[in-house]
C-alpha cells in the first residue's frame, strides 16, 4: 500500500478575524458628507423650532472663544500622548498658564502675558517630565498630582500678588487679578455685514452658512489665527518630518526606536515641553482673550474636555479640532441662549439617536441599537412634553455632550499601542 500524503490548507480563522478587526479610517468625502449632514440637521432643528441662534453670527463667534482653549489643551495632550506620556495634568497646565499669563497682562502688556502663559505650561510640562520619563512615576498619578500644586500655587501667588497694593485698588483680589488689555481682534470689511444681513432672512440652509462663516470672519482674534496655524503646523511636524516619525515611533513601540537610534528620553521630553505650552496658551486664551482676566477655577474642567476631543480626534489634528469645535458649540449655546436652544437640540439628538439605532440595527449590534432607541424616544418625548430645559441640565450640557461623544466614538479608537507604559532606556522587551 502506498501512503498518500493531503496538504492540509492553513484555517481562515485569523485571517478573518484579523480583517474583521482592522479599522479604516474615514475618507474626505465621508467627512464632508457627515458635515454636511450635521449642517442641514442644524438648519432645519433651526427652521422647526425658531431657535435662530443656534447659527447666529454671535453663536459662532462664542464658540471659537470656548473652542480654542479646549483645542489647544488637546493639542498638547495629543503631542504627549504621541510621544507614550498620559498627560492628564493638562487642567493644571492650563491653571498655571490662566494665573501666569493674566498676571504678565496686566502688568506689562498682553502678548508679554501670553509668553508667560506658556512659560508657566512649559513649567507644568517640565514636571510631568521629569516624573514620569526620568523617575518612572505612574503617568496618572504624576497628572493628577501636578493638577493639585497647580491650584495650590496660583490659589498662594494670587493671595500673595493681586490682594495687595495697587492689584487690590484696580480690582484685584485673592480669587482674581486686575483686567488686562485686550489682545487685537479683526473683522473683514464688508463680508462680515454682507454675510449678516443673509443671515436676518432666515432662508433654510443659506442663513445658516452665511451665520457660520460671518461668526469666522468677525471679531477674530489674532491669537485665534495663531491657534489655527498651531494646529496646521502640528499636523505637518507629526506627519510629514523625520522628527515626527521618531516622536511618534517612541510612542508606538520605544524599544524598536531606541535600537534604530532614537533618543527615546530625549523625544519623550521634547513632547511634553510642547505639551505644556500648547495647555499654557489656551489657559493665556481663557484669562486674556476670554475674560482679560484671571478668575480662580477659570479653566473648568477645559483641560479634561481636551483630553476628550483628542480621544475623539483619535490622536489627530483634524479629528482634535472637529471634537473641540463641537464641545465648543455646546458651551457657548448654553452661555448664550440658555435653555431655549437646549431644547431645540433635543429634537436633532433624536435624530441622531434614531439614525444610530438603525445603523446598528443593520449591523446587527443589537444591544447597541436598542439603547440607543430607548435614548432617542426619551429625546422625543422630552422634547414634545417641554418648552425648555432646566438650568441644571443646560450649564451641564458641555460635559454631557463630552460623554455622548466618547460613547459614540469609542470603536474606532486607534490608541498609541505604548501609551502609558513605564519605558527604562536599554529595555529589550
Amino acid at each position: 500500500m502506498t501512503a498518500t500524503t493531503t496538504a492540509t490548507p492553513p484555517p481562515a480563522a485569523p485571517k478573518a478575524a484579523g480583517k474583521k478587526g482592522r479599522r479604516r479610517r474615514l475618507s474626505y468625502p465621508v467627512v464632508l458628507l457627515i458635515i454636511a449632514a450635521g449642517l442641514i440637521g442644524l438648519a432645519a432643528v433651526r427652521a422647526i423650532t425658531g431657535a435662530q441662534d443656534l447659527t447666529s453670527q454671535g453663536q459662532i463667534s462664542a464658540a471659537i472663544l470656548m473652542a480654542v482653549p479646549i483645542g489647544l489643551a488637546g493639542l498638547g495632550g495629543l503631542w504627549s500622548e504621541r510621544a507614550g506620556v498620559i498627560n492628564i495634568g493638562l487642567e493644571g497646565m492650563m491653571i498655571l498658564g490662566t494665573f501666569f499669563g493674566a498676571w504678565a497682562g496686566w502688568q506689562t502688556s498682553p502678548w508679554v502675558g501670553v509668553i508667560a502663559g506658556v512659560l508657566g505650561g512649559v513649567f507644568g510640562g517640565l514636571l510631568h517630565a521629569i516624573a514620569t520619563v526620568t523617575f518612572g512615576v505612574d503617568h496618572i498619578i504624576s497628572g493628577i498630582a501636578i493638577n493639585i500644586l497647580a491650584v495650590g500655587i496660583t490659589t498662594y501667588f494670587a493671595k500673595l500678588w493681586f490682594n495687595t497694593g495697587e492689584a487690590a485698588e484696580k480690582g484685584g483680589s485673592p480669587k482674581q487679578s486686575p483686567p488686562a488689555d485686550a489682545i487685537e481682534s479683526f473683522t473683514v470689511p464688508g463680508l462680515s455685514d454682507g454675510l449678516k444681513s443673509v443671515e436676518e432672512h432666515h432662508w433654510f440652509l443659506v442663513s445658516d452658512l452665511a451665520g457660520i462663516l460671518g461668526g469666522l470672519v468677525t471679531n477674530v482674534s489674532w491669537l485665534t489665527v495663531i491657534a489655527v496655524a498651531l494646529f496646521v503646523g502640528t499636523f505637518y511636524v507629526l506627519w510629514r518630518t523625520a522628527f515626527g516619525l521618531r516622536l511618534r515611533s517612541c510612542g508606538e513601540n520605544p524599544v524598536a526606536a531606541e535600537s534604530l537610534g532614537v533618543n527615546v528620553y530625549r523625544y519623550k521630553y521634547l513632547a511634553l515641553l510642547a505639551s505644556g505650552a500648547l495647555a499654557g496658551l489656551g489657559g493665556a486664551f481663557l484669562s486674556l482673550v476670554t475674560s482679560h482676566i484671571y478668575n480662580e477655577g477659570q479653566t473648568g474642567g477645559r483641560g479634561y474636555i481636551g483630553l476628550a476631543a483628542m480621544i475623539f480626534g483619535n490622536w489627530r489634528p483634524g479629528g482634535l479640532a472637529a471634537g473641540a469645535g463641537l464641545f465648543g458649540f455646546a458651551d457657548a449655546l448654553q452661555l448664550r441662549a440658555g435653555g431655549e436652544s437646549v431644547h431645540a437640540l433635543l429634537l436633532l439628538l433624536f435624530v441622531l439617536l434614531a439614525v444610530l439605532a438603525l445603523w446598528k440595527l443593520v449591523r446587527k449590534s443589537w444591544v447597541t441599537a436598542a439603547v440607543s432607541a430607548v435614548f432617542a424616544a426619551g429625546a422625543l418625548v422630552w422634547y414634545q412634553f417641554t418648552d425648555t430645559v432646566p438650568t441644571e441640565f443646560v450649564s451641564a450640557t458641555p460635559y454631557v455632550v463630552t460623554l455622548l461623544v466618547l460613547a459614540l466614538s469609542a470603536q474606532r479608537l486607534r490608541i498609541p499601542r505604548s501609551i502609558g507604559r513605564r519605558y527604562r532606556k536599554g529595555e529589550s522587551t
